[in-house]
């Protein structure tokens, strides 16, 4: 079982940058992948970006925020981070993060553990 808290959450105006934060505890063997997604009213869940669990370069950004978008981890802190620069207004969303051993890292279905969310607003 693994454990994820996200936090880091919030209010920006367009523009912003906001950086969220997931802490994970438990067992690490159980998950090789973290991930962040996002879900916006109304709309399926989304991968945003996912990192390897054991390598700092192996990232994978969708294309939707990719060179706004950065994840990155300090292993010893068991947190994984989501630093969003240049937010727009389409990027205001319940944002998740997600552990677990995927075959495609950005589907949702492949990841078996998941935080409970930090809303992120970004007003024009």
């Amino acid at each position: 079982q693994v454990q994820l808290v996200e936090s880091g959450g919030g209010s920006v105006q367009a523009g912003g940058s906001l950086r969220l934060s997931c802490e994970a505890s438990g067992n690490s063997y159980s998950s090789n992948w973290m991930a962040w997604f996002r879900q916006a009213p109304g709309k399926e869940r989304e991968g945003v970006a996912a990192i390897a669990a054991t390598s700092r370069t192996s990232t994978y950004v969708a294309d939707s925020v990719k060179g706004r978008f950065t994840i990155s981890q300090d292993n010893a802190k068991n947190t994984v981070y989501l630093q969003m620069n240049s937010l727009k207004p389409e990027d205001t969303a319940m944002y998740y993060c997600a552990a677990g051993r995927p075959r495609w890292v950005l589907r949702t279905a492949e990841y078996s553990y998941w935080g409970q969310g930090t809303q992120v607003t970004v007003s024009s």
